[in-house]
């Protein structure tokens, strides 16, 4: 029977009502297989708690260390697959992080949570564990979000609902996983790594992701590059479209170049490619060097930014490793 580590991190799922209806996290003192013991049927589930928090106070530094626990999992505990149980309001940046720290995967890492507590009799706690902890044993070596039946790669998710028990989405990218009476497994699912490379957890905290609107003043944006911003993401108009008239964030960016802090170009639609050179305002921005984030969604752009800086400094190794696809965040 496949190995299957669950760490928590917090999130819904395993939340209490405070006082009224606010929900607070729980002390996880409940063992996941007495609560649902069917888990023990689909592998051999071991638990572990590695945070308790709200997803909201996610930081960089918990996916580092989320990365370096999956990690030696992987690589040195043996496990078949690991089940990370996340809150949704952040899940989308951690699975972005997680799969870009990790690089490709031998094994299954795959996130879930919930809409609902675990402890209230109408929840999507339970069937989303057994999803996640299901995908863990399946042929999909990438980090993903096992969510309302569906398995999506974790670097193309974002939450789309805050409502609804469907609460995720993949817009440029088909779910990799629909689990219904079978799990049928879809053919773009990356091929595994023959190993998983030596953990590298840099990353570079100092990014600002900004959306543009009408009437953004540029000299907010200049003055973040004046502060000590380090890396900029900027979510630009459908396919990279920025003011080039009244508005011009063409100073900005250009000042950003001369201080050496990269900017990287994703669209404001859930759908589409950026192309610098469509329009006016986009190929001016292109000049003044910003990067275009192909399809990548704001949260893998935010992520990659990150890691990328970390490693590969500001210069064309950065830019390079930028446009490339690493792990199936964007199309080639």
């Amino acid at each position: 029977m496949p190995r299957v580590l669950v760490l928590h991190t917090g999130g819904t799922l395993m939340m209490k009502p405070g006082s009224g209806l606010t929900l607070h996290p729980d002390a996880y003192g409940r063992d996941l297989l007495a609560e649902l013991p069917i888990l023990g049927r689909v592998a051999d589930v071991s638990t572990r708690i590695l945070f308790d928090l709200d997803s909201g106070d996610m930081q960089p530094a918990h996916w580092v260390e989320m990365g370096r626990a999956v990690h030696g999992a992987i690589a040195d505990e043996g496990f078949d697959g690991v089940v990370v149980v996340h809150g949704t309001d952040t899940m989308a940046y951690t699975a972005s992080a997680l799969a870009l720290l990790l690089g490709p995967l031998p094994r299954p890492v795959v996130l879930t949570g919930a809409q609902r507590p675990l402890t209230e009799a109408r929840t999507d706690a339970r069937q989303n564990l057994v999803d996640a902890v299901y995908a863990a044993t399946l042929p999909i070596p990438e980090v993903s979000i096992a969510f309302a039946s569906r398995v999506f790669r974790g670097a193309r998710c974002m939450k789309r609902d805050a409502w609804a028990l469907a609460a995720f989405d993949s817009p440029s990218c088909a779910p990799l996983a629909e689990l219904g009476i079978d799990a049928h497994v879809a053919p773009h699912v990356r091929h595994p790594a023959a190993e998983l490379a030596p953990f590298d957890g840099r990353i570079e905290p100092h990014v600002l992701a900004v959306r543009v609107f009408p009437g953004l003043n540029p000299k907010l944006v200049l003055g973040a590059v004046r502060a000590g911003v380090r890396g900029l993401v900027l979510e630009a108009y459908g396919t990279g479209n920025l003011p080039n008239l009244s508005g011009s964030l063409i100073p900005a960016l250009e000042e950003a170049r001369a201080k050496d802090v990269p900017v990287l170009v994703v669209s404001q639609c859930p759908r589409g490619l950026v192309d610098m050179r469509r329009y006016a305002g986009g190929a001016a921005a292109a000049d003044a060097g910003v990067v275009s984030g192909g399809d990548m969604t704001r949260e893998a752009g935010i992520a990659k930014l990150m890691v990328g800086m970390a490693r590969y400094g500001t210069g064309a190794e950065l830019r390079a490793w930028l446009e490339k696809d690493v792990v199936g965040e964007r199309t080639a």
